[in-house]
């Protein structure tokens, strides 16, 4: 299985896939209860304008997901000031989704793994407590991916993980 990640803002063909995927994204987080999805057209965050914030974010890397170079699925990598959120770090994922047909395979965890390498440092990911689903993936993936050397807080119905990523793993060792 080859599973790669590349700049969405570098292809109009991906970003075009991404905006055909965005309904099923926002209709697997509408049930979460946040009541901010079903809400977006009425306080004025039209989706086409949802996804027009995303590339013009200075902070966010918005990345597609692809497998054998096929779009499954997107993420959105915030960096700087906008990835700290309540505790210091130089990344979060602020968005992932992968399409229906290629869950549960192994694409995604992949896929993290790749973004993880890509952007070297200390993350924060963080998942609502109501989605016993996206706590379990980013339990499995953070803790296979840093060898269970990570925190994780829970607050506000929330869960936090964090820990160092590509080069800076790999010069903390073992031991930290």
């Amino acid at each position: 299985m080859t599973i790669s990640v590349r700049d969405t803002r570098q292809s109009r063909t991906d970003r075009a896939w991404i905006e055909s995927v965005y309904r099923d994204y926002l209709n697997d987080l509408a049930p979460l209860g946040t009541g901010m999805f079903p809400a977006l057209p009425e306080i004025g965050h039209r989706e086409p304008d949802q996804l027009a914030s995303w590339f013009a974010d200075s902070s966010a890397h918005v990345l597609t997901l692809l497998k054998e170079d096929k779009p499954v699925g997107f993420a959105m990598v915030r960096t700087g000031a906008s990835a700290a959120g309540r505790g210091a770090a130089d990344f979060s994922m602020a968005e992932f989704f992968i399409a229906r047909p290629w869950r549960r395979r192994g694409v995604g965890q992949e896929a993290v793994r790749l973004i993880f390498d890509r952007f070297s440092g200390r993350w924060h990911i963080m998942e609502y407590l109501r989605n016993p689903q996206a706590v379990a993936f980013w339990r499995r993936v953070v803790s296979a991916y840093t060898a269970g050397r990570y925190q994780e807080r829970q607050e506000s119905g929330e869960l936090h993980q964090y820990f160092e990523s590509g080069a800076r793993r790999a010069r903390l060792g073992p031991s930290s």
